[in-house]
């Protein structure tokens, strides 16, 4: 029975404990790892994650940090405006500090293809994604049901070249009104405009169904085809005014033999387009994910 309480009791501890991500990148200096832990432990938080990396070539450090504090003691507001004051500004740290308390809001993208947004849901529903998703947006109506299955907000946004304008206007205020995040292109078959590119800069992820750059066009599994590939493969990045050209997030690829017809490649590459969307979901919503002069660093 002791035991059984001093448990209780610890987990009731933990669950006050307000912990909060650290992500910065500044010009590689000494001592910012010694200042930055230093600063972590006058404000008596407890680090439980601490991984940097230094960029040789462009001599840029980057550090990723998680740290615990009592919520007696602990305010967020003003431990930031401390942290720039007594850190930020003496190494000119770029930061970026996310309590943990507050999970971030996805909106889904989607259009016909329901793979990537069943794969999405059912890892939702199951609690693996740190996330929330207020509602999913599609520019046809096929993948409503699905919305509605998950009892999740389904918007109708009809796109076309005489209402782009309007219709981007409409997006745009659903992402404002719903105070979202970040977007997800789950196998949303429409170009992004530059406005909602500007709005959510490197926060709109996308899916392409190939190891890019690789085969283009409307059927790359049928170049592949006929070209006889060994490897396909699947690439997750954020979205750019240039086409299939943002910041890698996470790549896959798989192993195929002259066995395989277009249909095998297709359920084999969409298989691949899962896997690799949903780890680039959670490597964003984790904050593990830091972009620097169009590249990624992913903290593991």
């Amino acid at each position: 029975m002791l035991s059984i309480l001093i448990n209780f009791i610890n987990s009731f501890k933990i669950s006050f404990m307000h912990k909060i991500t650290l992500l910065i990148h500044c010009a590689d200096q000494p001592n910012i790892i010694a200042s930055v832990t230093n600063f972590m432990a006058s404000n008596d938080g407890n680090i439980v994650y601490i991984d940097q990396h230094v960029d040789r070539e462009q001599n840029i450090f980057f550090m990723r940090l998680e740290c615990e504090f009592s919520l007696n003691t602990f305010s967020l507001e003003e431990f930031k405006q401390s942290f720039q004051s007594v850190l930020a500004e003496q190494f000119q740290l770029h930061w970026k500090m996310y309590s943990a308390e507050r999970k971030p809001k996805m909106a889904l993208f989607v259009s016909k293809y329901d793979h990537c947004l069943y794969d999405i849901l059912g890892r939702y529903n199951s609690g693996e994604l740190c996330l929330e998703i207020p509602f999913i947006l599609s520019n046809h109506l096929d993948l409503k049901p699905i919305a509605d299955s998950f009892n999740i907000p389904f918007y109708h946004v009809p796109v076309t070249k005489a209402t782009k304008h309007e219709a981007e206007q409409k997006q745009l205020k659903l992402l404002e009104t719903h105070q979202i995040d970040f977007i997800v292109l789950a196998r949303y078959m429409q170009i992004v405009s530059e406005t909602l590119i500007d709005k959510y800069p490197n926060r709109i992820i996308n899916i392409h169904h190939s190891f890019l750059p690789a085969f283009i066009g409307a059927k790359p599994y049928h170049s592949a085809y006929k070209r006889g590939v060994k490897i396909i493969g699947s690439t997750s990045h954020y979205i750019t005014e240039e086409l299939d050209a943002g910041p890698i997030i996470a790549q896959d690829v798989a192993h195929v033999t002259h066995t395989f017809s277009i249909k095998d490649l297709i359920a084999k590459g969409r298989d691949l387009e899962k896997i690799v969307l949903s780890n680039a979901i959670k490597l964003h919503a984790n904050r593990k994910v830091m972009v620097y002069n169009n590249k990624t660093i992913i903290f593991s």
